[in-house]
């Protein structure tokens, strides 16, 4: 029995992957690498079919190295113990992880002092973006390395490789350019995708001319390129959240649908809570309500009933005044704590130390608190939250009038003085 065609396919020197020439090309990083003999650990991220595994096979065959490979979703702790193990008899041995992004922490733990001292050289491979999933101690020891979607010449120069290779379907499959150039434009960068189609292609057309308009009657859904554990996925959600702030409500229907045709509910629902407080915050507070409310409800009702509700809130959001001030002014104040060890101020601990009863907080004055300083001094005039000149909301504009007047009021660290101006009114 035959094996599939993407099998029978795959590659196992670096000239022969299809595309990726900054990594295997003339100047490509992993050439360089295997010309001067000097073995490196890195990451390869991409979406599927781009030749991630087949690249850090290539790359291990061409170094000569011996390899070992684990799936991090199905291999146990005793197989990475054991490859690790086995591998101190090489010389420059690899370690291939596919699914790297799910390597739990103790394995992590096993595997991170062999990246240390050098018993293995690690290559991973994932569909996940490595700098949200891959651990922090694995990838500072890694170079990342993009594995690209395949363009349309790629995938039309490796489809017809296919068709001519001994090891692919050995020219005995007649197909017009213009159908090639289908499979390849429904495939979305996919090779192994277009593989699989053109095997189909060939078991269904036996001795028969494959015009475009076979083609069409087989591939009915394009591959749509989003899953997710997969770049795809984090492309629909940021393109939502801006089409969002960029008040176009037909492009954030659009970007959301994608999410939803995925059935990824989870990041959709948790990008649009997002959004509605850091993008529309304090212009439209009640629009934040509803959106909780609306996210609620979609997921009482379930898909795809989920779509009406999440429908409502994306047009609301999408629609209502905008206003980031608030979220800015937490950024900003984020910013400065990670520079600056600052102190709080002596009367607004929760247990003041040395602290006569004269300068004490007045809890019994309530006349009293506008007037204090609350900011330690070396960033007492610091302005964090920053007035939106563009508001638009009534309720933004009435916030804009309470800030100004505050920002008037003058405020001293001197509490005894304040108090005693106080009792004498």
């Amino acid at each position: 029995m035959k094996r599939p065609l993407a099998f029978r396919l795959r590659p196992t020197k670096l000239d022969d992957v299809i595309g990726q020439k900054d990594l295997v090309g003339e100047n490509g990083f992993l050439r360089k690498s295997v010309e001067n003999k000097t073995p490196f650990s890195f990451i390869l991220f991409g979406e599927p079919g781009t030749g991630k595994t087949t690249i850090a096979e290539c790359y291990a065959n061409e170094m000569h190295a011996k390899y070992f490979k684990i799936n991090a979703t199905s291999s146990n702790k005793k197989d990475l113990v054991d490859a690790i193990e086995q591998s101190k008899n090489y010389e420059c041995p690899i370690l291939i992880i596919d699914e790297i992004h799910r390597l739990n922490k103790d394995k992590q733990d096993i595997l991170l002092p062999a990246l240390e001292d050098g018993t293995v050289y690690l290559i991973g491979a994932t569909t996940a973006n490595p700098y949200i999933s891959i651990n922090k101690a694995i990838r500072s020891r890694c170079h990342l390395l993009e594995v690209k979607k395949l363009n349309l010449n790629e995938l039309q120069e490796g489809i017809k490789r296919a068709i001519a290779s001994p090891n692919g379907l050995d020219n005995k499959l007649k197909i017009d350019d213009e159908a090639i150039r289908y499979i390849a434009r429904q495939s979305n960068g996919d090779f192994r995708f277009a593989l699989n189609y053109l095997e189909i292609i060939s078991f269904t057309y036996k001795d028969e001319n494959v015009t475009l308009d076979k083609v069409k009657s087989i591939i009915k859904v394009p591959n749509s390129g989003i899953d997710n554990d997969e770049d795809g996925h984090y492309d629909a959600v940021s393109a939502l959240q801006k089409s969002i702030r960029g008040s176009d409500v037909n492009a954030a229907i659009f970007y959301a649908s994608r999410l939803l045709a995925a059935g990824d509910l989870d990041s959709l629902t948790r990008r649009l809570l997002v959004t509605a407080y850091e993008d529309i915050g304090i212009a439209n507070p009640q629009a934040c309500m509803r959106t909780k409310i609306a996210i609620e409800s979609a997921y009482e009702v379930g898909l795809p009933e989920a779509i009406i509700p999440i429908s409502v809130a994306i047009v609301d959001l999408a629609l209502s005044p905008k206003s980031k001030q608030a979220y800015l002014a937490m950024a900003k104040a984020m910013e400065k704590n990670q520079d600056l060890p600052i102190d709080v101020l002596d009367y607004l601990r929760y247990t003041p130390v040395n602290v006569s009863e004269d300068e004490k907080y007045p809890y019994d004055m309530p006349e009293v608190w506008p007037h204090l300083q609350y900011l330690p001094d070396i960033i007492k005039n610091t302005k964090f939250f920053i007035m939106n000149p563009h508001a638009e909301s009534s309720y933004e504009k009435f916030l804009n009038e309470q800030y100004k007047k505050y920002l008037s009021t003058f405020r001293s660290k001197d509490i005894k003085k304040i108090k005693e101006l106080y009792k004498k009114k």
